[in-house]
């Protein structure tokens, strides 16, 4: 009773990866770290860059506090993002080559969007 597995899954060495559990524990990391992130991005919204002008918009961006917080909510956010979509694509993609080719180019395309946003910050 000790071994559930089947002797053909015994002969193939088939079982778990022992992979999926960081991922789970990843994906609820990021998602409990943006809702603080969310919160003080969509106040900020609100009550400030709702009414500014492009000058005080700037302002805002360069400020330490708020040009890292919008940096740490862009990094926390695309990996939320791929990491979610890489388990979807491992779930409901059943060719083989397709799923490297799909997981590759999100990774390549988030990580450019996310380079591309965190230099347009730390432009200003």
């Amino acid at each position: 009773m000790n071994n559930l597995r089947t002797p053909l899954s015994r002969v193939r060495l088939l079982g778990s990866a022992k992979d999926g559990t960081a991922k789970f524990i990843l994906q609820r990391v990021t998602a409990l770290a943006l809702i603080p992130l969310l919160v003080w991005f969509v106040s900020s919204v609100i009550f400030y860059i709702h009414k500014a002008d492009h000058a005080a918009l700037v302002s805002w961006i360069t400020s330490s506090w708020n040009s890292t917080l919008l940096i740490l909510l862009l990094i926390n956010l695309f990996y939320h993002t791929v990491i979610g979509l890489q388990e979807v694509i491992e779930d409901y993609v059943h060719s083989h080559y397709m799923k490297l080719f799909m997981i590759i180019f999100i990774k390549f395309f988030f990580i450019t969007i996310a380079f591309a946003s965190i230099l347009a910050v730390l432009k200003f």
